[in-house]
């Protein structure tokens, strides 16, 4: 596994404490629709502190090929993300692992996020040995569904009470 790859249009790559600034601003960017979507976030969240003990969690994990995030860079201006793809509950026992991902909402709908968890799907199924990736979306996210169907995704489930969103 590497730290970074690419695709036609995109960079994905791992990111070293030094980025927390930029990680910071694109949190902070979409952050009414990421905190919609996702698990409450602890106090600090929103700090360049915690961003880069996160960056450092983060770089540590994929080192050890239990978890890896990449963010994901337009080739024409690599410098801020526009989404994040993460492989995470890496299992090597089982072979399988779970895919998250988000983008920022100015870049819906133009095939990024498709090329980005097309390209960790390769990833994972190639260099990582995975045979099963998992992918949980929350029953009214339309969008995310339809992505996922879109890149051979099947919906077996809904796990009641898996996380908690806005203290519910």
């Amino acid at each position: 596994m590497l730290l970074q790859y690419e695709t036609s249009r995109l960079i994905l790559k791992v990111l070293a404490p030094d980025a927390a600034e930029t990680v910071l601003d694109f949190y902070l960017q979409d952050k009414e629709l990421f905190e919609r979507y996702e698990a409450d976030r602890p106090a600090g969240f929103y700090t360049v502190s915690f961003q880069k003990n996160t960056l450092h969690a983060e770089y540590s994990l994929a080192m050890k090929l239990s978890a890896v995030r990449y963010y994901v860079f337009l080739k024409e201006n690599s410098t801020a993300p526009i989404g994040t793809v993460c492989l995470y509950n890496i299992s090597n026992s089982f072979a399988r692992c779970e895919i998250g991902y988000k983008f920022l909402s100015a870049y819906h709908h133009h095939g990024y996020a498709a090329e980005a968890i097309e390209r960790c799907i390769d990833v994972a199924f190639s260099d990582l040995g995975i045979h099963r990736i998992c992918a949980m979306v929350q029953p009214d996210n339309a969008s995310s569904i339809h992505l996922l169907e879109t890149l051979g995704f099947q919906k077996e489930g809904i796990c009641r009470h898996y996380l908690c969103i806005k203290g519910r």
